[in-house]
């Protein structure tokens, strides 16, 4: 059973009291609506007596004894511990809380995140693939996140080292904006060597989990944080992928949701490939530049072949680069010179824009403006 597809918003000691239910281990959604229905309002159940939630259906007497024993205190503790980390919690009923979400099969109890929100109002697209990656994966990975930031659109991704910690360095890079799904609890780094990119997506970007802050990861928790990842995403997009493998459960929570699945071919004799090979001899769309993602997103307005501009945020690395580009072509170490950033990620910069079809490699390392595409609507260098 379903939470509420329309709850309403909770304050004060209801919220608390919620947050202690949804901390009671095995309690599930449908048992807690099924709570909050017969006692009326969250601190009804707390308040209930034990003879009449055992009298309520599927709440059983291991159930019952739970759900007394459960505490104010222990939600408070959490919330004490989120704001130290300066997160925020979101329930259903939230203004704030993922519309997305709402179909997801078990649906969140509750979410904490912490950064910026304004990202889960935006259209975005899940980027996922393999944690032992190929070269061709991580330059697909690196071109598509970019090209897609850059456009407006968001990317979503598991925090996993290989390909999904790509795509979310790929759009940071980009000046776009990132949502990283969690399999543990805020203020947890897994695994340690993101700690530079928890921060850099905290900071920049949205963490978000379902687990409360400090909660170490376990093996079924990864599985479930797949599910949110296809929820939060109008189109999935699977570039390498073992038989198995995590980012193939995302894709198949894609389409129980009825979103789109994309998937990156690859050569049939790479291991890596094989999962995203099947999903598309299996009806997959194929994609093969930035521009078949981007058709799936008709509100950011482009035409098709115009490079990916990032007007919308001119503060960006790639908003920078561009400005410093319209004044003549460049060398990339002047270009890191002029804005102060290391070479390597000016290169990266740069290298996503020369795939957008936005700048041209000259000799010497010497980068300049596509004069055709900018003329195209009246630009120029």
């Amino acid at each position: 059973m379903r939470m509420n597809d329309s709850p309403m918003p909770l304050h004060g000691d209801n919220r608390h009291a919620y947050l202690a239910l949804a901390l009671v281990p095995g309690i599930g959604p449908g048992r807690l609506r099924t709570l909050m229905e017969g006692c009326g309002s969250p601190s009804g159940v707390l308040e209930a007596p034990f003879a009449f939630l055992r009298s309520l259906p599927g709440i059983d007497l291991s159930l019952a004894t739970a759900v007394q024993s459960a505490r104010r205190s222990a939600a408070q503790h959490v919330l004490d511990d989120l704001n130290r980390l300066g997160g925020v919690l979101l329930l259903p009923g939230d203004e704030q809380f993922p519309a997305g979400l709402s179909p997801v099969d078990p649906p969140p109890m509750a979410l904490f995140a912490a950064g910026n929100l304004e990202l889960l109002t935006r259209p975005a697209a899940a980027i996922v693939g393999s944690r032992d990656h190929t070269r061709y994966g991580a330059e697909v990975c690196d071109a598509l996140a970019a090209g897609v930031a850059a456009a407006g659109v968001v990317v979503v991704s598991g925090m996993a080292r290989g390909l999904d910690a790509e795509a979310h360095r790929a759009a940071l890079t980009a000046g776009g904006g990132t949502i990283g799904v969690l399999g543990n609890g805020l203020g947890v780094i897994y695994p340690a060597a993101n700690r530079r990119l928890y921060e850099a997506v905290r900071k920049e970007g949205l963490l978000i989990t379902e687990l409360p802050p400090g909660e170490r990861p376990h093996a079924g928790a990864f599985p479930r944080r797949n599910r949110l990842i296809a929820g939060l995403s109008r189109v999935t997009v699977v570039i390498e992928a073992a038989v198995g493998s995590g980012a193939l459960i995302t894709a198949n929570e894609a389409l129980e949701l009825g979103r789109d699945v994309m998937a990156v071919p690859g050569p049939v004799t790479s291991p890596t490939s094989v999962g995203a090979n099947q999903l598309l001899r299996d009806g997959a769309i194929a994609i093969l530049e930035v521009d078949d993602l981007l058709a799936r997103y008709p509100e950011i307005r482009r035409v098709p072949g115009d490079p990916v501009l990032p007007a919308a945020d001119p503060a960006s690395p790639q908003g920078k680069v561009l400005a410093l580009l319209k004044g003549g072509p460049r060398q990339a170490d002047e270009l890191a010179a002029t804005l102060r950033l290391p070479t390597g990620q000016v290169l990266a910069v740069l290298g996503a824009m020369e795939i957008q079809g936005m700048v041209s490699q000259r000799p010497g390392m010497v980068y300049g403006l596509v004069k055709a595409r900018f003329a195209a609507e009246g630009r120029s260098e």
